[in-house]
């Protein structure tokens, strides 16, 4: 007699309930947290590497040497975040190919199936979108691939392809009709819309300059978000960062922690001020803080460069609170969970992908270049402006006016590299002006090639793979 084991799951038995659908769902949700878990041995995590080439941020961690790499921008195919958000990219994309194969086999509620298979497309968009704007032409794999399959050692793909595929994928999310919002973290219609309107404006730009009809389409879905009413601005600053308040509001799509559970978010402690002890915990990293230069970009009586809003200068010591800690220099508070500091050294402070900000500066930038400076685009911009307690932009706004304010609102939300990219425009934090990325010279000295319009390929990943070349200048 041969027992089977009914509790040795395969690719081929695992999907036949709705429960191993939801199941295979979920999982792509828990690996969205990759992006901001760590990645090396000290202080060291994958969104930093969308910060740290920007020019905007100093360090008191000189051992983390895949960010002061970066930051230095003298970096090699070698430097392990290259390959962490590769790897972790393609495993989630590999499960989200199982589920968008297997979950429309299974006998389940039709409206079920529908929205875990638009789950998934969303989420295998999502980190397609994030590669192909990091590495360009990469290999384009959209169905389960085992030991015996030709795509086990796939070749790049024309980066328009990619595209065209991130589009389909979110359009079929789109038409699935999802909820417009959803209190427990999980993908809504409005996410989708959010970054079909990301992808399009992204699809304007370079390096597909795909035509001026896709600053039309990223304003007309950006209106649509806006329009519906579901989102809207925080009143205060302090609500972006209370781990409270999770997935509603101005919060469109996050990746979601709760500490209870031991799914604890380090980005607070990472960006502490370093051993100034005005924690409990000795969790006081120093790993990034910002310039003084990008600081002064700001205008002085902008409400976000006030003290504990997006940044802070000093903070009572943890042993005596009467006593004021003075940092010398500002760090950043838009991520600063106090009960994870001062009380439990486990924050559950949700990671943000995307706001409802962004949501008003993807029209006002794609509105202005589609229609110019209609009400409608100053409407948009001027509610940012608004909650900084700025004066409002009129009709002679400039399309750099519009990229400096969306600069200053979404600082270090891992959106000015992808910005510098698309427009390959890069401020001048002396000057104020915009200039070109290639020959940008950062305020500490390192000058910006054309190499780093795309990452490097992981060197292991050329190594395993001959098909693969890598990117000009690596």
């Amino acid at each position: 007699m041969e027992e089977e084991n009914k509790s040795n799951y395969t690719q081929e038995n695992y999907f036949q309930t709705p429960e191993h659908a939801e199941s295979s769902i979920n999982t792509l949700y828990e690996q969205l947290r990759f992006i901001t878990s760590g990645a090396g041995t000290y202080g060291e995590s994958p969104f930093m590497a969308l910060e740290f080439p920007t020019g905007l941020l100093n360090t008191e961690v000189g051992q983390s040497q895949f960010n002061r790499d970066l930051r230095t921008l003298s970096t090699n195919a070698e430097n392990n975040y290259f390959s962490v958000w590769w790897q972790n990219s393609y495993e989630a994309i590999a499960n989200a190919n199982l589920a968008i194969q297997r979950i429309p086999e299974i006998q389940m509620n039709e409206t079920d199936r529908e929205h875990f298979v638009a789950e998934a497309k969303f989420m295998r968009a999502f980190h397609y979108f994030n590669l192909v704007r990091m590495f360009g032409d990469v290999p384009l794999i959209l169905e389960p691939v085992d030991a015996g399959s030709e795509l086990l050692y796939p070749e790049r793909t024309d980066k328009a392809e990619v595209y065209t595929t991130i589009v389909t994928d979110l359009q079929e999310a789109e038409a699935a009709d999802l909820p417009a919002t959803n209190t427990r973290g999980r993908i809504t219609s409005t996410a989708v819309k959010t970054m079909l309107a990301d992808v399009y404006l992204t699809m304007a730009g370079y390096p597909l300059q795909a035509g001026d009809e896709y600053y039309e389409m990223a304003a007309e879905k950006a209106k649509e978000i806006i329009d519906a009413g579901n989102y809207s601005l925080f009143d205060n600053y302090d609500a972006l960062h209370d781990p409270a308040i999770k997935n509603t509001g101005e919060l469109i799509f996050q990746s979601q922690y709760l500490a209870g559970a031991n799914i604890t978010n380090a980005v607070t402690q990472w960006l502490l001020p370093r051993a100034r002890n005005i924690s409990a915990y000795a969790d006081e990293f120093g790993v990034m803080f910002p310039t003084r230069a990008f600081l002064d970009t700001y205008q002085n009586d902008d409400r976000r460069i006030e003290e504990e809003e997006f940044y802070y200068t000093s903070y009572p010591s943890y042993e005596n609170s009467d006593q004021i800690v003075d940092f010398g220099t500002p760090y950043i508070y838009k991520f600063f969970d106090e009960d994870a500091v001062l009380r439990s050294a486990q924050s559950e402070l949700n990671w943000t992908f995307y706001r409802y900000a962004e949501i008003l500066l993807i029209y006002a930038e794609a509105g202005f270049e589609a229609y110019g400076a209609t009400p409608e685009v100053l409407a948009a911009i001027n509610q940012i402006r608004d909650r900084a307690e700025l004066p409002d932009f009129d009709a002679s706004i400039t399309a750099e006016d519009i990229w400096t304010e969306g600069l200053h609102e979404l600082a270090f939300e891992n959106k000015y590299w992808f910005d510098m990219l698309r427009r390959r425009q890069v401020l001048n934090t002396e000057t104020g002006n915009w200039e070109n990325f290639v020959g940008h010279s950062f305020s500490y000295g390192p000058t910006l090639t054309e190499k780093y319009l795309l990452f490097a390929i992981p060197q292991r990943e050329i190594d395993n793979n001959p098909k693969l070349e890598q990117n000009p200048g690596w």
